[in-house]
């Protein structure tokens, strides 16, 4: 099958290595703006990103995710851009809501170029006090609960190359 859709979804990869430089503008707001358009029980649309490029904000998000994990690595890869996604518990779907987001963004991602990989434990991050200090800081909504996070920038290098599936997942009845 021929479709430039269908071969950016089969072809995305988890990065794990990215350039310094940072995602420009306008790569960066398409990303975001795939993540408004993801799919959210009852059109809620209640899912909100945060972009964060300052590198001391982005480095206070790395040391409170490798707290939560038990490290003093950096979780995020060495990537420029985070993007945290954040759904209202409102809605029954908000984890749902929320994945959706960033599974959109990570295919817009690599449709630009971009390179991206899903990081977890910004629900214990932002579950914490620090965290919710920095949500009302940044001017969240409150009551916003963590999903994500991408990282996000310029692979450095090679995508790697997707293993083979793994058979017998699919059923037709």
């Amino acid at each position: 099958m021929e479709n430039k859709v269908y071969e950016t979804i089969v072809g995305r990869r988890s990065i794990r290595a990215f350039q310094p430089r940072q995602v420009e503008q306008e790569a960066l707001d398409a990303v975001l703006r795939a993540g408004l358009y993801a799919p959210c029980g009852r059109g809620s649309q209640l899912v909100t990103l945060v972009a964060v490029q300052d590198p001391a904000v982005r480095a206070r998000l790395t040391a409170m995710n490798a707290a939560v994990m038990g490290t003093d690595g950096d979780p995020y890869y060495g990537a420029p851009t985070i993007v945290v996604a954040l759904a209202s518990p409102e809605r029954p779907t908000w984890v749902e809501d929320g994945s959706c987001a960033l599974a959109v963004m990570m295919e817009a991602a690599h449709a630009l170029g971009l390179g991206s990989c899903w990081i977890h434990r910004e629900r214990e991050m932002f579950d914490s006090d620090e965290g919710k200090a920095l949500l009302q800081a940044w001017g969240v909504p409150a009551g916003m609960r963590g999903v994500g996070a991408l990282a996000l920038g310029y692979p450095a290098g090679e995508a790697p190359k997707a293993p083979e599936r793994r058979p017998g997942r699919i059923f037709k009845v």
